[in-house]
C-alpha cells in the first residue's frame, strides 16, 4: 500500500477538490494523509481529524516573526516597552540600575532607527493618501510569503511521514512538498519519492498576486520553475490552464483533473431549501450564485442585474463566505433591491447539491480582471450543470466552450459579465423559456454532468497518474 501525503496551506475544511482527491486515492488503496494550517491562523497547537479514510494534520504556522517584522517597521510601538523597561528597573535598586544601563545601547539604536523610519513612512503615506495601493504592500506580502507559507511548509514537511509521493496543490502547497521529497529522498527507503504539483490556478496571475509589482511575480515565476523542474507530474484544471502552465515550465507530464462533482440524481421534486432559507415566494425566481465571497466574481453585477428592467420576480441569493460578505449584507439592507437580495452561509460540499439544485439558474459572472480568470472554470459551474441547474456564465474561453459548445448544449447562456444589462438578459432568457423547455433545459444539464462533467470520469486521470508513479496502491 503506497502512502501520499498532500499539503494545503488553508485548513482544507471545505477544500472540495483536495477532500475528493484524498477520498478517491484512498479509494484506490492509497494511505493519505493531508498536511494542512490550523482554522484558527493563531493557534499553536498540531490539530488531527480523520476523514473518510485519510488524515488531516493541521501544522501552525510559524508565529515568532511578526513581532520583530511589525517593530522594524513600526519602530515607534516600542516606546511603551521602553518606558517599561526603565520605570521597572528604577524600582530594582543597583542591579536594576545596572540593567538599565545595559539595555541603553538598544534603547537609543531604536530611537535612531525610528527617527529614520518616521520621515519614510509619514512621506508614503502622504504620497498615497486616497489611493489603494495595487496588490497591498510589497514588502508586508514578500514577508509574509518568506516567513508565514514558506515558514510553514518547511515546518509541515518536517512533521510529514514517510511516503511515497509528496502532492503539492498550488504554489503555496508546493514548497511543502518539495521540502518533504527532499528530506525524505536522503534517508528514505532507496528510490526517491515522486513529487506532483496540483496546481489550480496560474498562481502568479491569480488575485492579488496579479496586481503585485512584475518584479516580484518574475520572482515568484522563477521560484515556481524551479520547483517544477523537480516534479514527476503537473496536475491542473483545465485544458486552457495545462496549455498556458505547460508552455511557461515545461513540467515532464500534464493532466488535467476538473473540478466535477461526483454524479448526482435530484429528485423528481426539488428541495425548496433555498427558498425556504431565504424567505423567497413561490411564485419567484431564483438566480444563485454560491461559492467564494471576493472580490472580482461578479457578485456586484449580479446584484445589480436583478434591478434591470423584466427583473422585477426575480431573486439573487449568494451562498457562501469569503472577505466581502459585509459588502454583501450591506446591500442586502439596502431599499433599492426591495428584500430580493439574500445572503446565506456556506454548506458543506457534502450537503451543497440540493441546495443548487433549488435554484432556478446558477449565475457565475466572472469578471476579466486576470489571466487567470479568464481562463478559468470555477467549480460553481460544474456543480450547477450537477444539480440539473441551467447556468449563465462570463463569455470566457473555458467556460463557452462547455456551456455553449457541449454537444448536449446550449447548457445555458455566456455573455459579458461587466455588463449587468447584458447579465440580466442572459438570465431573462433561461428563466422565460416556457415550462417544457426550461424541463428539457435542466435534463441536458444533468446529462452533460452524467456523461462528462462528473468526478468518476475526472479522478480516473488521477488515480492513472499515480498508478504510474507508485504502482495501483492495493487494497486499502
Amino acid at each position: 500500500m503506497s502512502r501520499i501525503v498532500m499539503f494545503v496551506f488553508n485548513d482544507c475544511t471545505n477544500d472540495a477538490r483536495v477532500l475528493r482527491e484524498a477520498a478517491s486515492l484512498v479509494e484506490a488503496g492509497h494511505r493519505v494523509t493531508i498536511m494542512a494550517r490550523p482554522r484558527d491562523v493563531a493557534s499553536t497547537a498540531v490539530e488531527r481529524e480523520r476523514r473518510d479514510g485519510f488524515e488531516i494534520v493541521r501544522i501552525p504556522l510559524p508565529q515568532g516573526w511578526k513581532r520583530w517584522y511589525v517593530l522594524a517597521r513600526y519602530p515607534w510601538r516600542a516606546r511603551g516597552w521602553i518606558r517599561f523597561r526603565y520605570a521597572y528597573d528604577a524600582k530594582r535598586g543597583p542591579k536594576g540600575w545596572a540593567e538599565a544601563v545595559a539595555v541603553t545601547p538598544v534603547a537609543l539604536a531604536w530611537i535612531g532607527w525610528m527617527l529614520v523610519r518616521a520621515p519614510f513612512y509619514l512621506g508614503f503615506r502622504w504620497l498615497r493618501r486616497g489611493r489603494t495601493q495595487a496588490g497591498g504592500d510589497t514588502l508586508d506580502w514578500l514577508t509574509r510569503w518568506r516567513f508565514s507559507i514558506v515558514g510553514w511548509a518547511r515546518a509541515a514537511a518536517a512533521a510529514a511521514p514517510e511516503a511515497d509521493a509528496y502532492h503539492g496543490h498550488d504554489l503555496s502547497g508546493l514548497p511543502g512538498a518539495v521540502a518533504a521529497a527532499e528530506r525524505h529522498g536522503r534517508t528514505g527507503r532507496g528510490s526517491r519519492p515522486a513529487l506532483v504539483y496540483d496546481s489550480h490556478e496560474i498562481y502568479v496571475e491569480s488575485g492579488r498576486i496579479a496586481r503585485l509589482p512584475r518584479w516580484v511575480r518574475a520572482i515568484l515565476a522563477r521560484q515556481e520553475q524551479a520547483w517544477v523542474d523537480r516534479v514527476d507530474a503537473l496536475v491542473t484544471v483545465n485544458q486552457s490552464l495545462a496549455e498556458d502552465l505547460g508552455a511557461r515550465y515545461h513540467p515532464p507530464r500534464v493532466v488535467v483533473v476538473r473540478n466535477c462533482p461526483a454524479r448526482w440524481d435530484p429528485p423528481d421534486a426539488r428541495d425548496q431549501l433555498l427558498r425556504h432559507a431565504a424567505g423567497i415566494p413561490g411564485d419567484a425566481r431564483i438566480a444563485l450564485y454560491h461559492g467564494g465571497f471576493s472580490a472580482h466574481r461578479g457578485m456586484e453585477e449580479l446584484a445589480e442585474a436583478i434591478l434591470q428592467p423584466g427583473m422585477d420576480r426575480v431573486h439573487a441569493v449568494f451562498l457562501g463566505y469569503g472577505s466581502e460578505r459585509a459588502s454583501l449584507d450591506r446591500r442586502a439592507a439596502d431599499s433599492r433591491y426591495g428584500g430580493r437580495l439574500h445572503v446565506l452561509d456556506a454548506v458543506r460540499p457534502h450537503e451543497l447539491p440540493p441546495w443548487v439544485a433549488s435554484a432556478d439558474v446558477g449565475a457565475m459572472p466572472i469578471q476579466r480582471s486576470t489571466l487567470n480568470h479568464y481562463l478559468s472554470t470555477p467549480n460553481k459551474l460544474f456543480e450547477c450543470l450537477a444539480a440539473g441547474v441551467p447556468v449563465v456564465a462570463s463569455d470566457f474561453p473555458e467556460m463557452h466552450r462547455i456551456v455553449m459548445d457541449d454537444p448536449d448544449g446550449p447548457l445555458g447562456a455566456v455573455c459579458d459579465p461587466a455588463d449587468p444589462a447584458a447579465l440580466a438578459r442572459a438570465i431573462r432568457s433561461i428563466l422565460e423559456l416556457p415550462a417544457d423547455r426550461m424541463a428539457d433545459l435542466r435534463r441536458r444539464c444533468l446529462r452533460a454532468a452524467h456523461e462528462r462533467y462528473n468526478w468518476e470520469t475526472e479522478v480516473a486521470r488521477l488515480t492513472g497518474l499515480y498508478a504510474d508513479l507508485v504502482g495501483d496502491g492495493g487494497p486499502p
